[in-house]
């Protein structure tokens, strides 16, 4: 799990990188006045404060088209329904991924590496936060809250995509390497214990880089991305009852509501949750791998949404005209994810960030739990919320996406919830992907789709899970690979 001895060069790197960002009202400290290992790295608020930002600007940093925990956008894409790949140009990782032919040498892997080697920065901190003595308490509150989110945002993306994993929660390297595959059961545990920790510990203002003062931008975790996230663990565990209320808590904050469908990735609106700043362009990292652009060689956009997910679009749904672009090159269309409208422009000021969390999941939640539990004209009232967004209420009512029916029976519902995170959610954060595995739909969905994707191809079930690589199998002897890899 590439658990490293000595965590001083990364931590070390992740402080070094931070003045070279260009984004100051995330990462602009003090620098230390010495040499900063993981000896005393958190003996003070700037530098202790500084691993974590370093982690949300790595996350942003990263891109999407090499896999990487951000990336889980894309790659999930390709695996599912939502992209299909322009085979002249993608390369052989990404046809392995829409081709649904991974292997424990060829693709697949690449996110337990990567999750885990945060991991390894998560549980360090945790370790260190704790122990120190000279942190303002106010400061190592949050820093710990920060922590717990993250491991549990990283344990989240590890468990859905491999099943069970080994729970590393230290820094021991004996320990971690010795470990097998926890059940998938104490993972999902261990990420609610480690959110309902950090809801505590949180704060419910966002914080600038100090830690000490409040801000409008969103990039630090708060109480309620905890809740939030919180509220989605349920749901995957099928504990209605708390999703729905972790799902209320965060609908009920005055402070979020939803926005127009133009600005929903814009930075700092009153939908977002947690939100991260571009670093490397003035453009979000999907903006640049999403964004098909005439003038732009199609090597750096190989993708492009699949027809079965275009033709979901019931007629009235605005999202489909403000979230779908599409070019012509070479006398073919192509349909991409345009909700990110800055693409690859070193000049446009920044005015988007990429979105994690946001307040339309929330209701998504909401109305899933709460026809679960039998309560089904509120949790369509929930849909309704969330397609009243999306019509045009200026337009005649014959051209209006139409309200849901209260009569609707329960199977129907359900199915209208699946259909409004397809068409509200797809290529955000792999949703597409998991909601097919979580609600055992994705052999009925993939064993259409697959073929349609590769001719020939053939799907096994099997294949909704990524595969562990070789050498991972090989430095730790306990760890077992995937069943079909």
């Amino acid at each position: 799990m590439k658990m490293k001895h000595n965590i001083n060069v990364i931590l070390s790197l992740l402080i070094l990188v931070l003045p070279h960002t260009g984004c100051k009202k995330l990462v602009e400290v003090d620098g230390p006045t010495t040499s900063v290992n993981s000896a005393n790295i958190y003996k003070s608020d700037a530098t202790a404060a500084s691993v974590l930002t370093g982690i949300y600007t790595k996350l942003s940093s990263e891109g999407v088209q090499n896999p990487s925990l951000t990336a889980i956008c894309y790659f999930t894409g390709l695996s599912s329904d939502e992209l299909t790949l322009i085979n002249a140009v993608g390369n052989s990782q990404m046809k392995a991924f829409y081709g649904n032919s991974l292997g424990a040498q060829v693709a697949g892997f690449e996110f337990w590496e990567k999750i885990y080697s945060y991991l390894y920065i998560i549980n360090g901190s945790i370790e260190g936060i704790s122990s120190s003595k000279t942190l303002t308490p106010a400061v190592k509150q949050q820093l710990l809250g920060e922590a717990k989110f993250m491991r549990a945002f990283c344990y989240f993306y590890l468990v859905n995509l491999y099943g069970n994993v080994p729970l590393a929660l230290s820094t021991d390297y004996k320990t971690n390497t010795g470990l097998s595959r926890s059940p998938a059961k104490g993972v999902w545990d261990q990420i609610k214990t480690d959110l309902l920790d950090a809801q505590g510990l949180l704060s419910e203002n966002y914080l600038d880089a100090t830690l000490l003062k409040t801000t409008q931008e969103k990039v630090r975790p708060s109480k309620w991305a905890a809740t939030a996230l919180l509220a989605r663990a349920y749901l995957y565990t099928k504990d209605w009852s708390n999703a729905e209320q972790q799902a209320t808590v965060v609908l009920n904050n005055p402070n979020y509501s939803l926005v127009s469908l133009e600005d929903v990735f814009k930075m700092n609106n009153s939908e977002a949750i947690w939100q991260l700043q571009p670093v490397v362009y003035n453009s979000t990292a999907e903006g640049v791998a999403f964004k098909i652009e005439p003038d732009r060689s199609l090597s750096f956009t190989p993708s492009f949404l699949s027809n079965d997910l275009v033709s979901s679009f019931e007629n009235g749904d605005q999202r489909k005209i403000s979230w779908i672009g599409s070019a012509t090159i070479e006398g073919v269309n192509y349909n991409f994810p345009n909700k990110y409208k800055i693409g690859l422009d070193p000049d446009a000021p920044i005015s988007e960030y990429s979105t994690v969390l946001r307040l339309a999941e929330q209701y998504l939640i909401r109305a899933e739990a709460r026809m679960q539990q039998g309560k089904v004209s509120e949790g369509i009232a929930d849909l309704n919320i969330i397609r009243g967004r999306a019509t045009d209420k200026t337009a005649p009512k014959t051209l209006q996406l139409k309200q849901l029916s209260n009569t609707l029976s329960n199977e129907s519902a359900l199915l209208f919830v699946e259909h409004e995170r397809q068409t509200e959610l797809f290529t955000e954060w792999g949703h597409r992907w998991l909601d097919l595995k979580r609600t055992n739909r994705i052999d009925q969905v993939m064993a259409i789709e697959a073929p349609n994707k590769v001719p020939m191809a053939v799907w096994k079930n099997f294949k909704q899970w990524y595969p562990i690589s070789l050498s991972e199998l090989k430095k730790a002897v306990k760890l077992t690979q995937n069943e079909g890899y």
